[in-house]
């Protein structure tokens, strides 16, 4: 009963708009994976932290969204976080509000010294992003959940593919050919035409992580990662109590997560109310909020502290 409930829980959350949605399907899918204690240092910015970080029941709380590139050219607890995106949540008024960090962020490290802050969750697991994040960015996170890309492709496979209007193509000659071969530091060519578009999980994958020859960047990743999740969306509500088992499997060792069952109780009623209207999707887009740069031979983003902390306090208070 109880993982059923939790399998249930991350198929509704996947209806949230934005890029949560890439990370909730498959947060609270397994039983083993879930409830972990996470020990955070006390950060100076915002005060001190504690093992039991989680909000009262009811009452809302951040998550911290991780996804990383999970092949085998890391260490296990040694990835870089291809995403990182916090995430609040206020049950009373079904509202969401989501903020995507830039992997390439150059920011003070939890852990000494600096670095893009996809480095962060390398150098120290969880905690360690976690910390980096609170310090920088002047907020405090409940919780948090990683997921890996294999997760992502199994989940789309499962749910038979999504369909996307592709306005923003992707033609790559530099994709990482890094999942299931021999040789992981390939690369290959991938191209995602315009149109209407029916995407397997695999071609999926390749529309949300493709990084070169967008003239975004990352932050054109982040869009094309929005307008799948939403499509994501769709196919989840077409999913009954009979495809609980194989999504389960689909997603087994794909991801971890410190929510716990009492935490996805209180997601239940956002779920299951949720609206498109009531969710806020923030990107630091330059020049406003970040700017590009480099910094010891590293093409960076250099973060715009005076812009973005105020809009930090106001949408994560």
């Amino acid at each position: 009963m109880r993982l059923t409930v939790l399998t249930v829980v991350c198929l509704l959350l996947s209806g949230m708009a934005g890029a949560a949605a890439y990370f909730f399907p498959v947060v609270v899918a397994g039983v083993g994976q879930t409830g972990q204690t996470v020990v955070v240092p006390p950060s100076s910015s915002v005060g001190k932290t504690s093992p039991t970080r989680s909000a009262p029941p009811g009452a809302p709380f951040t998550v911290l969204l991780l996804g990383s590139d999970d092949d085998s050219k890391f260490n296990a607890d040694h990835v870089l976080t291809q995403s990182m995106i916090l995430v609040r949540v206020e049950p009373a008024t079904r509202h969401v509000t989501m903020l995507s960090i830039p992997r390439d962020l150059w920011v003070p490290l939890s852990t000494g010294g600096s670095a893009k802050i996809d480095a962060a969750y390398s150098y120290g697991g969880a905690a360690a992003a976690i910390a980096t994040v609170e310090r920088n960015f002047h907020v405090h996170i409940d919780e948090y959940a990683w997921i890996g890309l294999k997760g992502l492709i199994r989940m789309i496979d499962e749910l038979g593919g999504v369909d996307v209007i592709v306005t923003n193509p992707v033609l790559d000659d530099f994709y990482p050919d890094d999942i299931d071969v021999t040789y992981l530091y390939g690369y290959k060519r991938v191209a995602i035409l315009p149109g209407p578009q029916h995407l397997d999980g695999s071609h999926a994958l390749q529309y949300v992580r493709s990084r070169h020859d967008d003239i975004q960047g990352d932050f054109g990743r982040s869009q094309r990662q929005q307008q799948v999740l939403l499509a994501l969306k769709s196919k989840a509500a077409t999913l009954n109590a009979a495809n609980l088992p194989d999504i389960v499997n689909a997603l087994k060792g794909e991801f971890k997560t410190s929510m716990g069952l009492d935490r996805v109780r209180s997601l239940l009623g956002v779920a299951s109310t949720f609206d498109l209207a009531n969710v806020r999707q923030i990107v630091l887009l330059p020049p406003t909020y970040t700017s590009y740069g480099q910094i010891s031979g590293q093409s960076v983003i250099l973060p715009h502290w005076a812009q973005i902390l105020p809009l930090v306090k106001a949408n994560f208070p």
